[in-house]
């Protein structure tokens, strides 16, 4: 069964409660309650983890070769400013697909780039959780096992 991990960075912790009209109100364990049972209908087992720490999330990346058939990463305001982050998903044969729940190019002048999104097979951003939903599918079609 094809391996997906889906990568939570930094306050995403807090969904539910921060910023409820920018991030909605359903938690991170509703979204990955959410992304494993979609996960199961499609044949892929999902993995999800979540750090507040740029290195931990780094440490999950370099674990991920050779683990895992693709990444889902939502990396937080790390996107911004992490080349430590960048050059970790460059440097994994897994293919990176980088989500967010708000539409990080309709906000604040420095959340409109992503200095991550470069090595990574995709962005999708701005739809909330679905965000993250439409990546899964795009995992599943990637890897033949949807249409």
């Amino acid at each position: 069964m094809p391996k997906v991990l889906v990568l939570h960075g930094p306050n995403l912790n807090r969904l539910g409660k921060r910023e409820p009209g920018v991030y909605g109100r359903k938690t991170l364990a509703e979204l990955n309650r959410r992304l494993e049972e979609m996960g199961r209908a499609w044949g892929l087992k999902v993995e999800t983890f979540q750090s507040n720490h740029e290195g931990e999330l780094i440490d999950r990346i370099h674990a991920a070769d050779g683990t895992f058939d693709h990444l889902i990463i939502n990396p937080g305001a790390l996107t911004h400013y992490s080349y430590a982050l960048r050059d970790a998903l460059a440097s994994v044969e897994v293919p990176a697909i980088e989500v967010h729940l708000s539409n990080i190019h309709n906000r604040e002048a420095f959340r409109a780039h992503s200095v991550t999104a470069p090595a990574a097979v995709g962005q999708i951003a701005g739809l909330g959780f679905l965000s993250y939903e439409l990546a899964l599918r795009a995992v599943a079609i990637r890897l033949g096992l949807i249409e």
